[in-house]
This record gives C-alpha cells, structure tokens and sequence, in this order.
C-alpha cells in the first residue's frame, strides 16, 4: 500500500492519537513546503495565516482528496477551490471555537454596555468617573447566524435573565431553545433588538448583509456585535450610523482588515474594537488537535468525515 502524505500545521509529535499510515509532514506556512505537494492527500490549511498563504500549495496539489480548515469559514479557501479535481472535500473546524467565541461576544457586550472602554481609558488618566449604564438583564437579543456558533453565544448569554432571544439563519427551523427565524424574517425582528449579534458564515448572501438599510432598522441605542467576518457589515453604512450617535458598535472583525492606522472606524464614536480575536485562545490548541484526530481517524478508516462543507465539483460549488 502507497504510504500517503498529510499536511499539518501542528507538529505531528505534538498529536496524540494520529493514526497509524500516513506520512505526518509539517507545514504552518514557510517559504518552503516540507515535501512535494503533489502527494499531499490531507491538507491542514495553517491557521490565522493570509488567504495567500494557505492557498500557495493548492495548484500543485493534484492527489489531495481532503481540505482542512482549522476557522469555522472557508471564506478564506473558497478562491482556491478551482485548482481542486472534482471529489476533493473541503471541511471546516466546527467545535473548534464555539467556546472562544462565544466568550469573546459575551466579553464584548457587557464591556460595550457597561462601558468598560471609558473606565480604562479614565483609569490611564487616573480619573474615578461614575454614572449610569446599561445591564445585560432585561435586553432583547437577536442572533443573525444561528449555527453552532450562534447557538454557544446563546449558551452563554441565557443567565443573564434577559427579556427575549431571537433567532435568525438561513433557513426557519426549530430548536429546543424556540423558532429559529428565515432570513427573510430578519427586517421585521431588527426594531425589536436591544443587542444585534452577527454570527454568520462570509458569503454571497452575507455580503454587507448589514448595510444601511439594515442598520436603520435597529432601534436608537441599539448595540451592533459583529463576530462573523468583516465584510458581513458595510464600513461606510455603520460608520454614518455611528458617527450620528444612534447605535453603538462592538467589532472583533473589520473591513478591511487589519484596520489600517488612521481609518475612521478606530475613533467613531460608540465602537469597541478588538484584533479578531475570537478563536485563538487557550482553548483552540486541544479542540484543533481533537478535531484533526477524528477527521484522520475517519479517513485512514475510509468512514465519512465531520464537518464536509463542500465537495469539489458538485453543482453550486
């Protein structure tokens, strides 16, 4: 039997479990690929690397039967999807960082409500400023993006005794929690959020999904939450929303991005930024390798993998 390779972007001594068979290589993004990536068969994509850096073998990967993200989009490999043979599945890192994100929305909801930004920004200037603001408690939240991800941060925001949890995604379906709303359903529901969490995949659909006509749909006061991708929102829409003072932003992803020195958004008023930090935690390194484990367990084993988004080829891909 032809002993086949497989890409990682962990130290494959680092891996408990990995299956007997395979070849482990080492990649995580150099100049240099650690063997021929024409008899890669499993490719990791290296994590929280530039779309260019995890598509460069790609072309020449004509034996790869299996693309593996370790994000939970795929925004980021889509574009190489054409130099893949029909057959080849791509897969994301579904429970890989529901626990992360989930925190980091939780995180930045209350910091943004609470006004945790003014406290710091006073405590550098060595100023007590008191006064009133916002609780959790008793807000109306709305999730745009109700996928594993979508499901974790509600996980997380249920003891916080709010008064209503709404829930859109692609399509309507039901869960034990209540309805989850269609997307043509979103319009009627945005008038009613306190707090407007984005959590959907980058796509087509989801393209500037926040634009103008979106945002002036949210109530005045509202707090806009973005967690997806950067380009889910219009920059240039939700600046003029924040800039007239009328809802408030909190931003873990931006578009463009990084945000350049000097943009608008870093000093609007009302937005809290962080670096797109969602998913590189503590806790993504067990999860990622976990995940890896499983999905090569089940290929060496020829059993169907987890987390198939796609397959090359198909109609619609």
């Amino acid at each position: 039997m032809t002993t086949i390779d497989v890409w990682l972007p962990i130290p494959p001594e680092e891996i408990e479990g990995l299956p007997d068979g395979p070849n482990y290589l080492f990649w995580d993004g150099g100049e240099d690929f650690p063997a021929d990536p024409g008899a890669c068969a499993f490719y990791v994509v290296p994590y929280m690397k530039s779309s260019e850096v995890g598509l460069r073998p790609l072309p020449e990967m004509g034996s790869v039967q299996v693309v593996q993200t370790l994000s939970a989009g795929i925004d980021h490999v889509q574009p190489g999807l054409k130099y893949l043979r029909p057959g080849v599945q791509l897969c994301n890192a579904r429970g890989v960082h529901e626990a992360s994100t989930g925190e980091l929305t939780l995180a930045l909801v209350l910091a943004s409500l609470r006004g945790i930004p003014d406290f710091v920004r006073a405590q550098d200037k060595g100023e007590w400023g008191g006064g009133f603001h916002p609780a959790l408690a008793d807000r109306s939240v709305l999730i745009v993006g109700y996928g594993s991800i979508g499901s974790a941060i509600e996980d997380r925001l249920t003891p916080f005794e709010l008064a209503r949890v709404a829930r859109v995604a692609r399509s309507a379906r039901t869960t034990a929690r209540g309805p989850v709303h269609p997307l043509a359903e979103l319009p009627a529901l945005l008038p009613e959020a306190d707090v407007v969490i984005v959590s959907t995949p980058l796509n087509e659909t989801t393209r500037h999904l926040v634009d103008a006509e979106f945002l002036a749909r949210m109530k005045d006061g509202a707090l806009l939450v973005n967690v997806a991708r950067g380009p889910v929102v219009d920059t240039k829409a939700l600046l003029a929303e924040l800039e007239s003072g009328r809802i408030t932003a909190a931003l873990d992803v931006t578009d463009p991005e990084p945000l350049p020195q000097g943009h608008p958004l870093w000093h609007a008023p009302g937005v809290l930024i962080s670096p797109h930090v969602g998913g590189p935690t503590s806790a993504f390194l067990p999860r990622a390798k976990r995940l890896v484990v499983d999905q090569l367990g089940r290929f060496v084993n020829r059993q169907p993998l987890r987390n198939v988004i796609l397959t090359a080829g198909e109609t619609g891909n």
